[in-house]
Formats: structure tokens, C-alpha cells, sequence
């Protein structure tokens, strides 16, 4: 086997996004998984970091932060290329690097993310008098009365009313959001039929469960202009069809691309010549099997992926390369006294440092790999669910590591 240009171990938002960016730049490109990513359990935005003005908090952030790594410029470009990629998968996000834009959660509250699904961007709900909030029989896990009651909090001069439909949905029985978007699609009559009833008007605003189909923007597209009311889909419990989306859009580039995808292909380790990684071992059921490689770059996640464990609680490690991992040292800096707290928890710092190239370094600065560049969670030095800066630093890591 000739070797590839890159190889990303990963299926997840870092993976898939570094994958994109190095096969646009005409690179030949291979993605190993080893499960299906943590996608479908996302929200489908994307958070930079928890500011109102995120250039200026990035600058003023430690030199062991990601984003000192990555830097202003790639993390601008990596919005940019991302929101590129979704619109031409029919998935448009509205968005940018300093923006903050609000999407209401499936309990009523406003979550403010940079990058947002247009089907999920809720900017324009202040100008609207009424808001319809729909609720779908036998849907669980979406209670149109409590968003209400909590959502009033927000816009307390705005009318409100519960709309409930039944579109006779898999004979009567308890679904999800997930079956809802399934068996929708190529379906969404029935859903313009039920909303259409409510006659709102321009001055109104339709919320519903992200039920808006499981692949690009097409849902929405076909049941948009049977409305005069404004449309908004809502947050829920994963499985999340927005996140489904957006896993959807990146592999269908993916594969018009010409990336290789290699699925349940579990790397064990690398083939190492002094500071440079040749390929990597992938264990399967019959043999072992090397793929050769230039440049690898490591997107296996932290702790709830397994990219970085522990079989001792304080001796935490990278199962693939051996590279050394960050850890707070001390069992009183592993967390906050109070679960809830306003800083950020130790444990939560672990992963693995790099130099400004992304490259993992030992604890004296030294790179230890040339060719190996680290991306998303396996990073160190940063509470990502503290700071809600998880999928900022996903694709800004993997612009910068595919761009180098």
C-alpha cells in the first residue's frame, strides 16, 4: 500500500473536520474509526468559548490553552471553512468567530452558541407578538408546557400558546425526536398539514422539536414556504437528528472527496522510526494491517471516547503512541469541592500537550513526533464543558493540524 498524504484516527467532529480540510487542499486522506463519533449526542452547534467577545478572552488565555496553540487566525478560518462545508451539504449554519447567537433548548432556556444551524437560529424571536409552541403526541422528552412557562422568562411581553398535534405516528406508541425526523422524511406534508391549522402569521413564531428530517436542510425547505410564521426547531435528548446532520454532511463530503473511510478499524499502534510515525496498526478480526502514512493526526477524543485512560486513577495515557498526558497532580486539584462551581474542575484538564504545531511534546517541551499532530479532546490544558469551547477547539485543532 502507497503511502497517504494523512491519515486522521477519529470519526469524530476533530476527525471528520480534519479530514475535510486536508483532502480540500488536495491531499490523498484516509479516516480510521472505532465507533460512530459522539455527534449524534450533540446539539449540532458549536460553541467557540462562553464570552461575548472571544477574540479578547482567547488572547487572554494560559500558554497551555488549545487556542494559544492554534491561534486567532486558524481558529477564524476553521469557522469559515466549516460553514463552507455545511452549506454544501444543504445544511446551512449561521455564524462567525465573535458571534453569539441564541437557540432555544428543549426546557426553554436560551443557549448561545458562535455556529448555529439555520433551523435552529432563534435571533429573530424577539420581533415576533406570539409564539406557538408545538407538542407532538407520543413524543417524549419534549414537554411544550414547561419550554413555555420557562421561556416566558425571556420574553415576558410576547403571547404564548401550546399547539398539539397528532400525526399518528407509529400507531399510537412513545417516540423520540429521532423516529419523529426518520419517519418524516421525504414526509413533511403531514407536519405543514398540522402546523398550517394554526394560521400564524408573519408576526408569529412556530417552535418545534428538531424533528426536521436526519440529512441536510431539505425538511425544512419543502414545509418553510407553506408557512407564514417563522420556523424554529428546538434542542432534545440525544440520539439529536441536528447532530445526525451534521455527521451526515461531513461524511457525504467526505466521500465525494475521495477520503478513504475505514470503519471499525481499531488502531493499536504506531510504526515509529525515531521521531517519525511510518503508519499505523489497525487490529482486526483476520490480522494486523499497516497503513502507511505522511503526516497521522490524532483525533481518538478524551476520556469518554477512550483516546486517553487510565488504568491507575492518577496515571493517565494515550493507548495508541504512548505519548505523555497532563495531569493535575494531588487528589485535592483532580476536582472542585462543590460539583457546581464557577471554575473550571482539574480532572478536566487532562490530555496531552503540544508545541504551537499541534505536535505532542514531553514534560520538558521536547517533540516527540515530527509527523503526529494532536486535534480535539485529546488536547490538555482547558475545561472544554467549563469554558463550552469542546467544538471550537474540535475544528480549530483539526484546521490548524491539516493546514501545517
Amino acid at each position: 500500500m502507497r503511502p497517504l498524504d494523512v491519515i486522521v484516527i477519529g470519526g469524530g467532529l476533530a476527525g471528520l473536520m480534519a479530514a475535510a480540510v486536508a483532502v480540500n487542499r488536495g491531499q490523498k486522506v484516509a479516516l480510521l474509526t472505532y465507533g460512530s463519533g459522539s455527534l449524534p449526542l450533540a446539539s449540532g452547534a458549536i460553541d467557540i468559548i462562553n464570552a461575548q467577545a472571544p477574540d479578547i478572552v482567547i488572547n487572554n488565555l494560559p500558554a497551555h490553552h488549545p487556542y494559544k496553540k492554534i491561534g486567532l487566525k486558524a481558529i477564524d478560518a476553521a469557522t469559515k471553512f466549516f460553514c463552507d462545508i455545511t452549506a454544501k451539504a444543504d445544511l446551512p449554519y449561521n455564524g462567525r468567530l465573535s458571534a453569539q447567537i441564541p437557540i432555544v433548548t428543549a426546557v426553554g432556556t436560551l443557549k448561545y452558541s458562535a455556529l448555529v444551524p439555520e433551523s435552529m437560529d432563534a435571533s429573530n424571536l424577539i420581533n415576533k407578538k406570539k409564539i406557538y409552541v408545538v407538542e407532538l403526541k407520543g413524543l417524549k422528552d419534549f414537554y411544550a408546557s414547561m419550554l413555555v412557562d420557562n421561556l416566558k422568562k425571556y420574553f415576558p411581553d410576547k403571547s404564548f400558546e401550546v399547539a398539539k398535534l397528532d400525526l399518528d405516528l407509529l400507531g399510537g406508541r412513545d417516540i423520540t425526536c429521532m423516529d419523529v425526523a426518520q419517519l418524516l422524511t421525504d414526509n413533511e406534508q403531514a407536519l405543514a398539514d398540522g402546523l398550517k391549522k394554526l394560521n400564524a402569521t408573519e408576526d408569529d413564531a412556530i417552535i418545534i422539536p428538531p424533528i426536521l428530517g436526519l440529512e441536510g436542510n431539505s425538511s425544512r425547505t419543502a414545509i418553510k414556504p407553506q408557512l407564514r410564521a417563522e420556523i424554529f426547531e428546538t434542542t432534545c435528548l440525544p440520539p439529536s437528528p441536528p447532530g445526525i446532520r451534521l455527521q451526515r454532511a461531513f461524511i457525504k463530503y467526505l466521500q465525494k472527496s475521495g477520503v478513504r473511510i475505514y470503519e471499525n478499524s481499531k488502531v493499536v499502534r504506531g510504526v515509529v522510526e525515531g521521531k517519525t510515525v511510518k503508519g499505523v496498526v489497525v487490529e482486526n478480526a483476520v490480522r494486523e494491517k499497516v497503513f502507511p502514512a505522511r503526516k497521522i493526526i490524532l483525533a481518538t477524543g478524551g476520556f469518554y471516547s477512550g483516546g486517553i485512560t487510565m488504568r491507575d486513577f492518577d496515571k493517565p495515557f494515550e493507548p495508541i503512541f504512548d505519548v505523555p498526558v497532563f495531569f493535575p497532580q494531588g487528589e485535592g486539584n483532580w476536582s472542585n469541592r462543590n460539583l457546581f462551581e464557577n471554575r473550571p474542575q482539574g480532572f478536566a484538564m487532562t490530555g496531552i500537550f503540544t508545541d504551537e504545531n499541534l505536535r505532542p511534546i514531553d514534560e520538558n517541551g521536547a517533540i516527540l513526533f515530527d509527523n503526529v499532530h494532536v486535534v480535539g479532546a485529546n488536547l490538555g490544558g482547558s475545561d472544554f464543558i467549563f469554558e463550552r469551547s469542546a467544538g471550537g477547539v474540535a475544528i480549530a485543532s483539526a484546521y490548524k493540524a491539516a493546514t501545517i
